[in-house]
């Protein structure tokens, strides 16, 4: 059994897909990040960090692993799927992983941050972050011209990471208009049941796929955010956007 803590955000949702995904049974402890749970003791002895996601393996003498992407990999090895078993497959999955986790997150979390929870609007910001995420979505989009999924012809722990994120696209103010193969690829995930199970957890936050939602989860959540950036960053300092 795993203990997977986490809260409904794309890093959060790259775990319980990942889960889902699997077939792994996992019970789930939803972190309350307003109110600053992920910074309480009995948290920081899982993850040191005090960032969401993170999971416990009871079966392996509660082994604790933090870090979104650490947490796929660890689990896409302990079942021996969603990684390619060639050395070269399975390079290619990585890349593609550490691409989502070294761009596509840190860049859509920023414009997330300047482009919605910010108080005031600072155009160069948006314009920066957004245009930005808009690249990286075309380098996926040319990988996804010559191939099926990221790392080939397989499914993989590439693809949820990616998708995780760039499914929140409006959120983030970022078009994805002409982008043909990316909406392919986007589309094909959508369909699968892992992948629509995992985005639920802890919580359906749909609107956040949504550029205009107003329902009353989604501006919890804007406040939530609101609140994270008022009491998370030093004085003076710009936030990251970024949870695991």
């Amino acid at each position: 059994m795993i203990d997977l803590y986490t809260s409904p955000t794309p890093n959060g949702w790259k775990a319980s897909v990942t889960l889902e995904e699997l077939g792994l049974p996992y019970e789930i402890h939803a972190i309350n990040l307003m109110a600053q749970e992920q910074k309480e003791e009995s948290f920081l002895r899982i993850n040191p960090n005090g960032r969401i996601p993170a999971i416990v393996d009871r079966d392996e003498d509660d082994f604790a692993v933090f870090e979104s992407g650490a947490i796929m990999i660890y689990l896409a090895e302990k079942t021996g799927r969603l990684l390619p078993a060639d050395k070269k497959g399975r390079s290619r999955a990585i890349q593609w992983l550490m691409f989502q986790m070294g761009g596509i997150g840190p860049m859509m979390g920023q414009a997330n941050v300047f482009f919605r929870y910010w108080p005031e609007k600072y155009q160069p910001a948006i314009d920066r972050y957004q245009n930005e995420s808009r690249r990286l979505f075309e380098v996926l989009e040319r990988r996804l011209a010559e191939s099926e999924y990221l790392a080939g012809s397989e499914f993989s722990i590439a693809d949820i990471a990616n998708w995780c994120w760039v499914r929140t696209h409006k959120w983030s103010g970022v078009s994805t208009d002409g982008l043909t193969n990316l909406s392919r690829w986007m589309t094909a995930l959508s369909a699968r049941p892992g992948c629509r199970a995992g985005i639920k957890v802890p919580v359906d936050l749909s609107g956040l796929t949504d550029e205009s939602a107003t329902d009353k989860s989604t501006e919890e959540f804007v406040k939530g955010a609101r609140t994270i950036l008022n009491t998370g960053a030093p004085a003076g300092s710009k936030p990251s956007g970024k949870q695991g």
